[in-house]
């Protein structure tokens, strides 16, 4: 299984969306830039815990590339987490979900400058999922999309979706080690890249320390979102390339509703199914095509 770039995606994606109700259940149980901090720092000490031999074994390796990890760290991590927390302070859910699914759309292009063979039924594969998380995000209403208004929100969750676009490009140069061994560096750096964060929420009196419930859900989110997420996400990225993987990345906000549903007791509506059907229409018309076309 951990070789099926299919399975590894949808726990990934799964656990992601679960990443979204944990978020949610998170407020007024612990503040965001101290979750963003013990996620990682649990992350890292559970890798260390598991691969300390492997991680001393490949140190020669890693440490000329100490410099490269640490900038993937605070793109795809720290900068993402906390331009994503800013940014629903001025902007709406719908616009969130709207946003976010653009992720693909800039790695598939991104890939394409990079030398993936696109073709349209890929393309459209793409577009598919888009319209899925469109039908997410606006409930089907289509006149909510079209009065949208951008405010410094929505700018900041766009550049944040290009930083991750960009740490997922990155991931295929990513040193040759073990996985664990990488996202190691990688869950250090952003634990340190983190601290800054920290100390301003409490400098800003808006540090808020673990309750019981916000002490479960960071280990929720330090194991599974954080840890077994960029495993097998790296993983999948090894197998299938970001063109690929591209089209996982919308059964997030799908996931993230069916939990929603489940664990916080919200509707499901029609244009939910709706919603789900066009999300595994495009992953379906993408993965039967082979995206990326590595170097001979």
């Amino acid at each position: 299984m951990l070789n099926s770039a299919p399975f590894l995606l949808v726990l990934t994606t799964f656990f992601w969306g679960g990443n979204v109700v944990a978020g949610k259940l998170a407020v007024g149980e612990v503040s965001p830039m101290l979750l963003t901090f013990l996620r990682w720092f649990i992350s890292g000490t559970l890798l260390y815990t598991i691969a300390r031999k492997d991680i001393a074994a490949q140190w020669p390796v890693i440490r000329p590339r100490l410099v490269y990890i640490t900038i993937m760290a605070i793109a795809g991590f720290t900068i993402f987490n906390s331009m994503y927390y800013t940014a629903a302070r001025y902007t709406s859910g719908i616009n969130i979900a709207i946003i976010q699914g653009s992720t693909p759309v800039i790695v598939l292009i991104g890939a394409a400058f990079l030398g993936a063979h696109l073709k349209m039924t890929q393309i459209a594969g793409i577009i598919l999922t888009l319209i899925g998380v469109g039908f997410v995000a606006s409930k089907g209403e289509l006149s909510t999309l079209l009065n949208l208004q951008f405010n410094l929100g929505d700018l900041l969750l766009l550049t944040a979706s290009i930083l991750y676009a960009g740490y997922t490009l990155a991931l295929r140069k990513r040193p040759p080690m073990p996985a664990l061994v990488f996202f190691f560096f990688l869950a250090l750096a952003s634990a340190i890249t983190s601290i800054p964060g920290v100390i301003y929420e409490w400098a800003d009196g808006a540090l808020i320390l673990p309750t019981t419930i916000g002490s479960i859900i960071v280990l929720y989110v330090g194991v599974f979102p954080s840890l077994l997420c960029q495993v097998f996400y790296i993983r999948a990225l090894e197998i299938a390339g970001p063109a690929r993987v591209s089209a996982y990345y919308n059964l997030i906000p799908i996931f993230g509703t069916f939990l929603s549903i489940v664990l916080l007791g919200e509707k499901f509506h029609s244009t939910d199914a709706m919603a789900l059907a066009l999300v595994v229409a495009g992953i379906v018309l993408a993965e039967n095509i082979k995206l990326w076309r590595r170097p001979a």
